[in-house]
């Protein structure tokens, strides 16, 4: 079966109504999922994954857009079972994008339950196909698709097919970190690794933990895990979060080298250019590598320093200078976003009254000790620094000093390869480095990134791989919507904003369609002339024989 694509023609639909002309009409509730399969049809990219998806298979039964959407429908839906896509490809939305041809809606005439009868892609089966393909093909092609190739797909055609989507800012933003993914205490589960973690989820050295007290001993414990290395794209006003390449592996694996090759692999992919602006944290710390960004790529970074290091030591001693020009800064841009959605007056005022409710409760409770209360923040820089003899590049210092009340200060410094004209501005944007962090525990906390249902390799690099592609691609489709607003939300609070409150009509008309609500087609369908309806109603009996003589040979309940 071609796929066929419909596309969206509500005044067309409406003339062919009115002449009593149709070729389908079906019943829908998933409209968000149905506009975005849609959407990402239209722009050919479900048609460049499959065309490059790694596909372990020689002969191609089932066309790989199929196993690509349907991939991409599952992990919308939060299941990672495969044994779960027949009730899903029931209940979604995804066969509604792809019009009547490939499911209609009928009822079992042995069960009398109502199922999807499909067309399929070939004539191997015995009985009559309920989903477009069987759950068997999906996971076998999963399970089979090389691990290794799959995250070089993701990383390198993926990537490809979001630049030719425009979807990366000018700016080149990019923010690189690993986060642990932990698995239950089960050595089935290739490639994973047993390491002592602290109470805060980190890693404890042999070293460290012989320091440790034994209150604080008590509290450690052993983790089974993976690591995940991987690179995200952003802009200033957190508008969007594409991740653009990733890398799993075992949770004893240094992440620097491995980060370092994604950016040279991404560079080689798709070019100088693109990426322009590199955010990472203190343990991706490698003079040598950051040089090559910088020369080789024309790429600066940002990154902390540590305190044992030369550049450190020499930095600090000439901010203590009195001819330093420290800038005091306001709060980070993070902290004070507010919301771009206009609110009721009502709501303002009762906003105004909670908010000074809060601050009489605070005025109440003892104040804080001076060693806990900051009166200023501010901000310095340096250039021209070359203490780093790993880094053959010049760097720029910027220092964040902190002043409490009872008078001390803290220091942090910041190293960019970029000359620095204004502190204030490396230092806000460090602040986007968290944006990655928390992207890591929404996929965690509401899109099950660690519930693997396999302890194979492969199938745990599937399940990751898909989440992130299908959490880019939603992204992009909000993007592109108009509704930037909510791709800093979880994928719960998304769909409970674009599902529809009520069920609509899709009424099919020569490879174009239209929605209508309810009621609507019932005064549509009340209101036309003596002879269009008689074509209408002659219609419906022609399609409801064919359907009850669609299931020739149905499956046993």
């Amino acid at each position: 079966m071609n796929l066929v694509i419909f596309e969206e023609n509500k005044p067309l639909i409406l003339q062919a109504l009115g002449k009593g002309e149709f070729d389908y009409i079906e019943a829908a509730s998933e409209i968000f999922e149905t506009d975005f399969f849609r959407f990402i049809k239209a722009k050919r990219i479900l048609d460049k994954l499959s065309n490059t998806y790694p596909t372990p298979r020689r002969k191609e039964d089932v066309p790989l857009w199929l196993y690509v959407a349907s991939n991409l429908s599952m992990r919308l839906h939060g299941v990672h079972s495969f044994n779960g896509f027949p009730m899903l490809v029931r209940s979604g939305g995804m066969l509604n994008a792809l019009g009547p041809k490939a499911g209609r809606k009928l009822i079992h005439p042995g069960t009398g339950d109502v199922t999807i009868a499909c067309e399929g892609f070939n004539k191997k089966n015995h009985y009559d196909r309920e989903a477009p393909c069987d759950q068997d093909f999906l996971r076998k092609l999963a399970k089979d698709t090389e691990a290794d190739a799959l995250m070089r797909w993701f990383s390198t055609d993926v990537a490809e097919v979001f630049k030719s989507q425009r979807a990366f800012d000018k700016e080149g933003i990019f923010i690189g970190d690993a986060s642990y993914l932990f698995v239950p205490d089960n050595s089935n589960y290739e490639g994973s690794v047993k390491l002592l973690f602290d109470e805060n989820d980190h890693p404890a050295s042999e070293e460290a933990y012989t320091q440790m007290t034994d209150d604080k001993k008590t509290r450690c414990q052993w983790r089974r895990c993976y690591k995940m290395v991987s690179l995200l794209h952003t802009n200033r006003s957190m508008e969007f979060f594409f991740f653009v390449a990733l890398k799993l592996l075992p949770g004893n694996a240094h992440e620097s080298p491995v980060l370092y090759g994604l950016v040279r692999q991404f560079v080689d992919t798709l070019g100088n250019g693109v990426m322009k602006r590199l955010i990472l944290d203190r343990g991706f710390l490698d003079g040598k590598a950051i040089s090559t960004c910088k020369k080789d790529y024309g790429i600066d970074v940002l990154i902390p320093v540590r305190r044992n290091m030369d550049i450190y030591q020499d930095a600090m001693a000439l901010f203590q200078l009195p001819d330093i020009d420290w800038i005091c800064l306001e709060k980070p841009v993070a902290e004070t976003q507010e919301s771009l959605r206009l609110r009721p007056e009502a709501i303002v005022k009762r906003e105004k009254k909670r908010q000074e409710t809060l601050e009489q409760i605070k005025n109440q409770k003892p104040s804080p000790p001076p060693e806990e209360i900051i009166v200023k923040r501010e901000a310095a820089a340096i250039g021209e620094f070359r203490s780093w003899s790993a880094c053959t590049v010049p760097l720029s210092v910027v220092a964040s000093r902190e002043t409490y009340a009872d008078g001390h200060q803290k220091t942090w410094l910041l190293i960019d390869t970029k000359e620095v004209e204004e502190p204030t501005e490396a230092s806000e944007q460090y602040h986007l480095r968290t944006t990655i962090e928390e992207r890591h525990r929404q996929l965690k906390c509401f899109i099950d990134l660690t519930k693997f249902t396999s302890r194979a390799f492969s199938m745990v690099v599937n399940q990751v791989v898909f989440i992130m592609l299908s959490y880019n691609l939603l992204q992009l489709y909000l993007l592109r919507q108009g509704r930037k607003e909510l791709n800093n939300k979880t994928l719960p609070h998304i769909r409970q904003q674009l599902l529809p409150s009520d069920n609509h009509i899709i009424v099919y008309f020569e490879n174009y369609y239209g929605l209508f609500a309810p009621l609507e087609f019932t005064e549509i369908i009340a209101t036309l002339g003596e002879e269009a309806r008689k074509k209408v109603a002659g219609k419906c009996r022609r399609l409801r024989r064919e359907l009850n003589g669609v299931m020739r040979n149905p499956r046993a309940p």
